[in-house]
């Protein structure tokens, strides 16, 4: 329990008072927009205070849109702006006397900011006070020292209690405990606060009541009521009639804040009237509380007050000390000390950034809105005034619309390429003296936009190349810049539209169009053109395209390609000419001039003349750079009439070229005679000239000769090796040429003892077959029989029919052998000599053997006799002459042969004609063919896989002019 009243009674009337308090929210409607909120304190988070749309007539989409916010300027906020619905709320605990102490009444302000457009509500809340606090005295107990003569009406100041609510809620008097002699009187301070003193209206008697103990009480005028008590130990002294007695009952002083500690504020000056130790008086502050007590110090002998703390005027503008003055006797007077503060521009303005926009883009008009700056001064008067400033030159400004807010803005064009960042520092300066500053630097980057065309360094550009020079050669780099950036600055070079001599420009250079490197197309002569005349167009990747143009100009630098030619003297139709020289010619006597010309320049063209031979050498010179020739001493009788000199004519070319010219010079005094002379060396140059012609002539038909020979050498030839294709490609006979086998002993290795040679085996289109020759037989073969000399022709020409036939067909195919068993004579790999070929019919198939082939067991017929062969071959020409046709197993010849030779002249001694190599046997019985057939058929199936649709019939053979010869050979014998 305190001061008699419960705990529980006074938490629940305070939570009454503040029920209550809740609901007296009202608004305060005033101009230029304000609004103002009345709240009571320690309200609750979330609390609702208001609805500020409501109050400022906006919808709640304006504050959505608007981005609303509220702008405090202090550390903590209090309240929050739910802008979805459009309230203002508590966001932190309010304590009243935390946030103002005495300061009634206690509010703290806000603004609301809307933007697009810019908007600007202030709003004010109120805490008004409830009674959360008791009285509350600074000491537990107050003691008095009085004697015993002290004066009725003897007033004793009582400490005053602290009660730090407002209004009904503070300290609202005092109450003393009844006694006999003391009364209670109260007072009231400028500032509204109350104290007590205690008056004595009874005399005292030390030694009827040596002490005496009251009690104080202070009471507040809440509801629930609050109280606060202090002991008051009274002591009572012997005799000191006589109280001090101030000299003035207010004292006034002025103090400047940030004051000194130390420094002087105003002395205060009390008398006793009594005599000794009673007169002396010493100096306390009454009833001063905590706030004051550390800022101000007073000297208790010599009553000087001075500055013992920090004084903040924006804190405190004035102090009311209270001065008691105090005997050695108890008696005390006091008397007010009002000290006013005087302001001192001590704070410096401060900047805070509401917005901030960084990129802008160069393009951005003059006014654009950069920034949004919020600039406050706690200062008074003048000291708080405050302006703004840009500190560096620059394209921005700043301007103040609304109240405390300023507006950073462009004020020029911006240009990125001269100054792509800028740096902005904003100076808010008060009018204080001397004047604080803050500042805020902005750091603010320029976007950029395609608004610079590429420029060349120099308004025309000019190089030199070599003519003869190389196609393809980099001739020079044009360089354009652009201060723009990124793809905007990425430039392509292009030539414009240009004719060089009626040719396109492409048709002499080339440029690359990142680089930008001009190259040479084709090889330049100086003497054709001298210069190339171009425009160079340099392009952006911006948005539009930006370009400009620059001149290039190339020179061919002239080369020594070209020789002198010598205009004079010239030699022309066999006629000689020849300049005179009279015998009396002196030293230097201008015999002729030499006149020559170079096409070249420059130095190429610079021309000297030296005698390269000389009839005599002594008798003439030749200027070095004019050609004259002149003579070097006296012409006497002894000089020959015919002098011949050769002036070589050589430019100053690097290397030099040169030319030769002949001069021919008479030294005679009369023409006859010079006339006499030349006649005879003209009809020896004539002879001469002539038999020259003749030598010439003759080496030209003996060259002619041999290439027209050559010529139908090489037709022959070709013409030749045409007929023999065409005819083993046309030929639809069967022609199978025989070769007895040679054996030989003397090379047989490994585990064959004798060297095999084996028959070749043609068909039609063999020279599409793939063919292997092999190394011929060893030529120590011994004949058998007489035929040595015509088969060995015939071996002849079939081998260099192979031989042209090889390179004609394409490598061979190894999808296709014959196998082990099928090949004629002993079987295995063991064939060092002979011919092999593959059959490949014209379809690419191969055609398939027998049965016989297939499993390697068919018949190897004995070699047929020349008579054999001869008769069948006249047989079959017999037959083809009679029916017209070929029939199968025959062989075939030309119809050359008489049709008085035929099938019946002739015995037949076989009818059977087989292909060494091969099962397939050649018949003319039409019946016995057919049963061959069957039976290959049949074996065929039963050994081989089924054949491919499409696939060929094996190839016929074909007759070949080895076969032609030998049967024209034969049909003679």
């Amino acid at each position: 329990m305190a001061n008699g009243i419960p705990p529980r009674t006074l938490d629940r009337k305070r939570h009454i008072v503040c029920w209550h308090l809740s609901f007296l929210l009202f608004f305060i409607p005033s101009v230029d927009g304000n609004i103002r909120y009345s709240i009571p304190e320690e309200m609750k988070k979330g609390s609702v205070i208001g609805n500020v749309a409501q109050d400022l007539g906006l919808d709640v989409k304006r504050l959505l849109s608007g981005r609303a916010r509220i702008v405090t300027g202090e550390s903590v906020e209090y309240t929050k702006l739910l802008a979805n619905k459009g309230t203002l709320v508590v966001n932190e605990r309010i304590d009243r006397e935390q946030l103002c102490g005495d300061v009634t009444p206690c509010s703290f302000s806000f603004e609301v900011i809307l933007e697009n457009p810019t908007e600007l509500h202030h709003v004010t809340v109120e805490i008004t006070d409830i009674n959360d606090h008791s009285p509350t005295f600074k000491r537990n107990e107050i003691r008095f020292e009085i004697s015993e003569i002290a004066n009725t009406g003897a007033r004793f100041s009582l400490t005053s209690a602290e009660d730090p609510d407002v209004g009904l809620n503070s300290l609202r008097e005092y109450l003393l405990t009844e006694n006999g002699y003391f009364v209670l009187k109260q007072h009231s301070n400028t500032d509204g606060k109350n104290y007590a003193e205690m008056v004595l209206q009874k005399p005292l008697d030390r030694e009827t009541l040596p002490s005496l103990s009251l009690k104080l009480i202070a009471v507040d005028g809440g509801n629930p009521q609050r109280s606060g008590t202090v002991n008051i130990n009274i002591i009572v002294l012997d005799a000191n009639d006589n109280a001090p007695v101030f000299n003035q009952s207010v004292y006034k002083a002025a103090v400047m804040e940030n004051a000194a500690l130390g420094h002087f504020v105003v002395t205060v000056n009390a008398t006793d009237a009594d005599f000794g130790s009673n007169s002396l008086v010493t100096y306390h502050f009454s009833d001063m509380d905590s706030s004051m007590r550390d800022v101000f110090a007073i000297n208790e002998k010599s009553g000087v007050i001075s500055v013992k703390g920090a004084i903040d005027f924006e804190k405190n503008k004035k102090y009311e000390l209270r001065i008691d003055a105090k005997d050695q006797g108890g008696l005390t007077d006091s008397c007010k000390v009002m000290v006013d503060v005087t302001d001192v521009n001590d704070n410096a303005p401060t900047m805070s950034v509401m917005s901030f926009t960084s990129p802008v883009s160069e393009d951005s008009p003059p006014g654009t809105t950069v920034g949004i700056i919020n600039v406050k001064d706690i200062d008074s008067a003048e000291n708080g005034q405050v302006t703004c400033r840009i500190e560096q030159n620059s394209p921005f400004k700043i301007k103040s619309n609304l109240r405390n807010y300023y507006t950073l803005l462009t004020d020029a064009p911006l240009d990125r390429e001269s100054v792509s960042e800028y740096n902005i520092t904003v100076i808010a300066t008060d009018a204080g003296f001397p004047s604080l500053w803050a500042k805020k630097s902005f750091h603010l980057k320029v976007s950029d936009v395609n608004d610079n065309a590429p420029f060349f360094s120099r308004a025309a550009y000019s190089a030199i190349i070599s003519e003869n020079n190389t196609p393809g050669i980099s001739i020079m780099t044009l360089n354009a810049k652009d201060p723009d950036d990124s793809q905007n600055a990425r430039i392509s070079y292009i030539f414009e539209d240009a004719n060089i001599g009626g040719s396109p420009v492409s048709d002499y250079v080339s440029i690359n169009a990142q680089s930008g490197t001009i190259h040479a197309v084709r090889s330049f002569d100086y003497e054709q053109i001298k210069q190339v005349d171009l425009v160079v167009r340099a392009q952006d990747g911006g948005s539009p395209p930006l370009s400009s143009n620059v001149s290039v100009r190339i020179l061919i630098q002239d080369q020594n390609d070209n020789a002198p030619q010598v205009l004079y003297p010239v030699l022309t139709g066999g006629s000689l000419l020849a300049e005179m020289v009279p015998r009396s010619a002196d030293v230097g006597y201008l015999v002729t001039k030499v006149v020559a010309v170079d096409v070249d320049s420059g130095q190429n063209a610079w021309l000297s003349y030296q005698v390269h031979k000389a009839t005599d050498r002594a008798l003439f010179e030749v200027g070095l750079h004019n050609g004259e020739i002149r003579t070097v001493r006296q012409v006497n009788d002894k000089d020959a009439v015919k002098q011949r000199l050769t002036v070589v004519v050589e430019d100053n070319g690097q290397p030099s070229r040169s030319a030769t010219v002949i001069v021919n010079v008479a030294v005679a005094d009369s023409f006859p005679e010079v006339l006499s002379e030349f006649t005879d060396l003209s009809m020896h140059d004539k002879e001469y000239n002539d038999k020259l012609t003749f030598y010439l002539v003759l080496a030209l038909a003996v060259v002619s000769f041999l290439f027209v020979t050559c010529l139908l050498l090489i037709i022959a030839v070709k013409v030749y090796r045409w007929r023999q294709s065409r005819v083993l490609y046309h030929s639809n006979l069967p022609v199978i040429p025989y070769y007895p086998p040679r054996y030989s002993d003397t090379l047989g290795t490994g585990t064959l003892p004798h060297v095999y040679n084996y028959e070749v085996c043609r068909t039609t289109d063999s020279r599409k077959s793939d063919m292997k020759n092999m190394q011929a037989v060893s030529e120590s073969l011994v004949s058998v029989d007489g035929a040595d000399a015509d088969m060995l022709h015939v071996t002849k020409e079939l081998s260099g029919n192979f031989s042209q036939m090889s390179t004609l067909q394409k490598p061979p195919n190894n999808d296709w052998r014959f196998n082990q068993g099928a090949r004629p004579g002993p079987s295995g790999p063991h064939m060092p000599y002979g011919t092999h070929i593959r059959w490949t019919p014209k379809s690419g198939t191969r055609a398939a053997g027998g049965p016989e082939v297939a499993m390697g067991t068919g018949p190897w017929p004995q070699p047929p006799t020349e008579a054999e062969q001869l008769q069948a071959l006249m047989a079959a020409a017999n037959v083809s002459e009679a029916s017209g046709t070929l029939g199968p197993g025959t062989m075939g010849l030309s119809t050359r042969y008489s049709p008085q030779f035929t099938l019946q002249h002739v015995p037949d001694y076989r009818q059977n004609v087989y292909i060494p190599g091969s099962t397939a046997t050649l018949t003319s019985n039409p019946q016995q063919q057919q049963q061959q057939q069957a039976m290959a058929q049949q074996a065929s199936q039963q050994a081989l896989p089924p054949p491919q649709p499409g696939q060929p019939e094996p190839p016929k053979a074909a007759q070949t002019p080895a076969s032609k010869k030998k049967s024209t050979k034969k049909e003679k014998k």
